[in-house]
């Protein structure tokens, strides 16, 4: 299989399965030097595990972290750095009733057609537990960027009809994690876990959007051609489990704007050059412009339901098929770490690769 490396010079590949031994990762190109605070990768760890509150799936995993190699005495090496997460809450018998059916809109299907089997334990290799190993990764990476002064922010702003109806530059980032949804707005907050645990009672599940700014991001990251910095962020968003929209700055919305309004002025401030507005989303012909990076994700509602649906079976035959186990009834609380993990690797990667682009 291809596919597990993320990344050109602060690379990663991720390895392990839903419902096998565990899942680790495999960071490539960090540099030496950098004092590693190894309860922030926990912390992470933490706000997406499973099971951390009655709107998650209730599937028990500590989601303790072993560290392999790459930091002695505190620091990184310069060399490969190997992080292992086991697993401990499996319940595999929960999918032998799907072992030969086809579930609508997973990957079961595309599996089969593209390996010819599939581990049908929570879906494999396919499973979102695959993005632990990602959180891991991205926690290190959220560590290297810290000390050229970058910060990440990411929080749920829209579940099912449910908006935050507050811009990223009007909302307090640090409440971010006040409240289980992880809505910085109470009230917004209160009606998505309404809505959350009404969808759960049904047996059904609700999709939403994942703002994300990134802060301190100077001048100059991103390649101009096919690894533009907004492009590169695009794949690391898609390429997360259940997302199906990306759109930094002003997105779709800047269609109906005419140039003169779209454009962002530039002045100086304070001997530094500024925007006047930031419709750019901080990127500009693929390169940082200095200002903040702001985008928005969304997610699709999980495809694994507690009701009945047809579907066919490995033989083309009709069937049904009812999901059993332990599901997210909403993804969207636990996927702002992974956003955020996965910002943090691009930008990683970005920094080291600027490094060569001048004397």
């Amino acid at each position: 299989m291809a596919g597990n490396t993320f990344g050109q010079v602060f690379r990663i590949t991720t390895f392990g399965e839903s419902h096998g031994r565990g899942l680790g990762v495999i960071i490539d190109g960090c540099p030496s030097g950098l004092a590693l605070d190894l309860d922030a990768i926990q912390h992470e760890l933490d706000r997406r595990k499973p099971g951390q509150s009655n709107i998650v799936t209730q599937r028990k995993e500590e989601d303790s972290f072993e560290l392999l190699s790459g930091v002695f005495e505190g620091y990184t090496q310069g060399t490969p750095i190997g992080i292992v997460i086991y697993n401990g809450d499996q319940k595999s018998k929960d999918y032998e009733h799907i072992k030969d059916k086809y579930r609508p809109s997973h990957a079961d299907f595309t599996f089969d057609s593209k390996y010819g089997h599939r581990d049908y334990r929570g879906g494999g290799r396919s499973s979102a537990r695959e993005t632990a190993a990602r959180v891991a990764a991205g926690a290190v990476a959220k560590q290297f960027i810290a000390t050229s002064g970058i910060s990440i922010h990411a929080y749920v702003s829209q579940v099912g009809p449910i908006h935050l109806h507050l811009s990223h530059e009007e909302v307090d980032l640090s409440k971010v994690d006040s409240n289980i949804v992880r809505c910085p707005d109470q009230d917004t907050a209160d009606k998505m876990i309404d809505l959350i645990k009404e969808v759960r009672k049904d047996g059904d599940t609700i999709g939403g959007v994942v703002t994300c700014v990134i802060k301190g991001v100077p001048a100059g990251l991103g390649e101009p051609v096919f690894d533009k910095l907004h492009a590169d962020l695009g794949k690391a968003m898609l390429s997360i489990n259940a997302v199906k929209g990306f759109e930094y700055g002003s997105g779709f919305a800047g269609v109906e704007m005419r140039g003169s309004e779209h454009n962002d002025l530039f002045y100086q401030e304070e001997g530094k050059v500024v925007t006047s507005t930031n419709r750019s989303g901080g990127i500009q012909g693929g390169i940082s412009n200095g200002m903040d990076i702001y985008f928005r994700v969304a997610f699709k509602s999980v495809a694994t339901i507690m009701q009945t649906q047809l579907s066919v079976n490995q033989q083309g035959e009709e069937v049904e098929v009812t999901g059993r186990g332990r599901h997210d009834p909403c993804v969207l609380p636990r996927a702002v770490p992974i956003v955020e993990a996965m910002s943090a690797l691009v930008l990683a990667d970005h920094i080291l690769r600027n490094r060569a682009s001048r004397v």
